[in-house]
């Protein structure tokens, strides 16, 4: 282009001088013509004959000095007509500046907003990057979660339309009230009780003989209450925390049985019987949780009262130590000093045992090293039940009784029968710390007899008989063991 441009511009200063010689011989023939026609026009005058306005000229011009003007006019006529050509060539494509400024601001705002949109553009085309890879991600878990659902569905079986039983079970109302709230094994639970006659609308009396508990001694048609988990539990705290008081005032341990009864009747008046019945159905159909368990084996009189007030003492202890521990009543404290508080409130608990208890602890409150918030460990769920960390320490204490009595009976040595000083001799070898007070109560209720009767009592009792009522009692090992040689 460069070399286009070069030859093209030799062309034009090659026209133009062609066209400044062509221009010149033009004016030169224009002029001859000119002084010709002149010199015909005064031939053809004779002297006479002159125009007026020539006679009246009194001086006539020298055509030498004319023709030397007319010269030097040419002369500059053709400089200012190569100028005019050079002007014409060299600025025919220049803009004027105030139009070049015009279009140099609308530039630079075009290179501006260019530059803007360009970074627009690659940030929100890096955004749809970004959206595509996870809608990729989404995509490849949907189609997991389908295939797993696909799998589900053909593996599993579709979940029973509970409201049908509501025709069998009294109707929908009655269905409502032993169902809300319940798990799909526990309403089948209570399907195949219902169905199998356990839970009718009405009990029958046992009657007023010796032979029926004291708290069932009724008679006639009662009114069955279908009590839930949460009422029973409920009613069973009532009785418990009554009972404590009325042996505080009387300084003197009550019978459950009569002090059911006695509760029931002070409660419900009339309907004591009604509820008396309800109460033990409801315990029946409950035995799985601890608390409910217990009571009834108390009740019945499988497990001393003792060991109902050693696990609430257990846990009251626990927390009163944790407490005094929160020095700043925040209701936190750190793992370690947590692991102290169990160390200083179960000195005699193994260290793996300890270790266990905080790993519960941690578990339970969903903590990984941080504090802890102790005394949500005391919360109860709605059905009263304590949680994993409470009742593994109610499973170390039963398992520590346990294996008291498994010590027990191997520093017996295997004998079929023992008497009183057998078996408090055999104590002081396993346990030196038991005081006497304490080993006198754990002897009376090994052979079952009163205190006053401990030191007169000669009869040998069989040996199993004996640890059998020690496992039914709240024994609990007062030091640590004695070190083997």
């Amino acid at each position: 282009m460069r070399e286009t441009q070069s030859a093209l511009q030799t062309q034009v200063c090659c026209l133009q001088a062609d066209l400044a010689a062509q221009y010149l011989m033009y004016r030169e023939e224009c002029d001859a013509r000119k002084l010709l026609i002149a010199n015909i026009s005064s031939m053809s005058y004779g002297p006479d004959e002159e125009p007026e306005e020539e006679q009246e000229e009194v001086e006539i011009e020298d055509p030498v000095k004319e023709k030397l003007a007319l010269k030097v006019c040419r002369e500059d006529l053709t400089k200012a007509q190569v100028e005019l050509n050079r002007l014409h060539a060299e600025y025919g494509d220049v803009v004027p500046r105030r139009d070049w400024e015009t279009l140099d601001h609308t530039h630079k705002e075009n290179l501006l907003k260019l530059e803007t949109l360009q970074k627009d553009f690659d940030q929100m085309k890096a955004e749809y990057n970004t959206l595509l890879e996870v809608h990729k991600q989404v995509t490849t878990q949907r189609d997991s979660l389908q295939g797993e659902l696909e799998g589900f569905k053909e593996a599993s079986t579709p979940r029973p339309e509970w409201e049908q039983c509501a025709g069998v079970l009294g109707g929908s109302e009655c269905w409502a009230d032993l169902s809300q709230g319940q798990s799909s094994q526990r309403r089948l639970e209570i399907l195949l009780a219902e169905l199998g006659g356990k839970n009718s609308e009405f009990f029958t009396g046992l009657g007023t003989s010796d032979d029926v508990p004291i708290y069932l001694r009724y008679e006639g048609q009662l009114k069955n209450h279908r009590l839930k988990k949460n009422a029973v539990v409920r009613i069973l705290k009532e009785v418990w925390k009554e009972k404590v008081m009325e042996d505080g005032r009387r300084n003197k341990s009550s019978n459950l049985p009569e002090f059911l009864r006695q509760h029931l009747e002070s409660q419900y008046g009339e309907k004591a019987g009604e509820w008396a019945y309800s109460l033990v159905e409801g315990i029946r159909q409950h035995q799985k949780d601890d608390s409910v368990s217990l009571f009834n084996d108390i009740l019945t009189g499988k497990v001393d009262e003792s060991v109902y007030h050693g696990q609430t003492h257990l846990l009251s202890n626990l927390l009163k130590v944790l407490i005094h521990s929160d020095s700043t009543e925040s209701g936190m404290l750190s793992v370690q000093d947590f692991r102290d508080d169990l160390q200083m409130a179960f000195p005699l608990k193994r260290a793996q045992d300890i270790d266990e208890l905080v790993t519960t602890a941690q578990a339970e409150l969903d903590n990984n090293g941080g504090s802890l918030p102790y005394q949500r460990l005391y919360t109860e769920d709605a059905d009263g039940k304590h949680k994993d960390f409470l009742n593994l320490v109610k499973k170390q204490a039963s398992t520590e009784r346990h294996m008291y009595i498994s010590q027990l009976r191997t520093q017996l040595g295997g004998k079929g029968e023992v008497t009183v000083a057998d078996l408090r001799a055999a104590f002081k070898n396993i346990d030196p710390s038991l005081d006497a007070t304490t080993l006198d109560w754990v002897l009376t209720m090994a052979f079952q007899i009163h205190q006053e009767e401990l030191e007169q009592h000669t009869t040998q009792m069989d040996t199993e008989l004996a640890l059998q009522h020690l496992l039914a009692v709240d024994v609990t090992r007062a030091g640590p063991a004695p070190q083997q040689d």
